[in-house]
């Protein structure tokens, strides 16, 4: 793993953005479409704005969740809401293609079903989504894969819920989904998150991080140590 130092997390956000429109060129190019999820914060709503301003074919891009806290329309907490504002609103990007999981449907079981059918609709079945986004929390938690919730050991299903977290239930893809990915994107910064970094590069089991696979990860922790590295298949994990 080859690791570089960046200054600061709007580098990480700039370096980031670069990446993921050269992975949706390329995607475009052999796939003829580029299809993504990302996970929420402030980074990465810095990185999407970026990410707006990539050169690439957006008529072609389709933009899922990782994750959603169920919540309702507009509100803060709503990645979704940070979403729309960091890309769609300067972004050529056809409203219709940013794909919300439907976290206000009164039956989130069959909502979950629901979103993991448009996953295949769009993906293919199984769904291989082109890159994911994930962060990393500074319990180990990445998506809404918390520790010691049932979720983690959903396996037959790409579309989960959480129980309460922070207050509030979250829909999530699963293991399956992300391990499908062809590209994995990490983008962690905070000091908070450092403790958080030798447990998942030595793949710490008591960590919901790691069942992931390491074979596509490249680390870069903004804070104490600031590291950017490559993985494997050049996928970039930022933390």
């Amino acid at each position: 793993m080859d690791i570089q130092i960046l200054a600061d997390a709007d580098a990480v956000a700039r370096e980031a953005a670069k990446l993921i429109g050269a992975e949706a060129r390329a995607a475009v190019k052999t796939r003829g479409r580029f299809i993504m999820a990302v996970s929420g914060g402030k980074t990465p709503w810095q990185m999407l704005r970026a990410f707006a301003s990539e050169d690439v074919s957006w008529p072609k891009v389709h933009v899922f969740q990782v994750d959603e806290r169920v919540a309702p329309p507009g509100d803060p907490d709503r990645n979704l809401t940070h979403l729309r504002d960091s890309l769609l609103e300067h972004a050529p990007l056809p409203a219709g293609q940013i794909h919300a999981m439907p976290v206000e449907d009164g039956d989130l079981e069959s909502a979950a079903r629901s979103y993991a059918r448009t996953l295949e609709q769009i993906a293919g079945v199984p769904p291989v989504l082109d890159l994911v986004h994930l962060g990393l929390g500074p319990d180990g938690h990445t998506a809404s894969l918390v520790p010691n919730d049932p979720v983690l050991d959903v396996t037959d299903r790409d579309v989960a819920l959480s129980g309460f977290y922070q207050k509030r239930r979250r829909m999530t893809l699963t293991y399956p989904a992300l391990n499908r990915s062809r590209r994995i994107l990490w983008v962690v910064t905070g000091a908070e998150k450092v403790g958080m970094l030798p447990r998942l590069l030595s793949a710490d089991p008591s960590i919901p991080e790691t069942p992931l696979p390491c074979g596509r990860r490249a680390t870069l922790p903004v804070g104490p140590a600031r590291l950017w590295g490559r993985g494997e298949t050049g996928v970039r994990l930022a933390l």
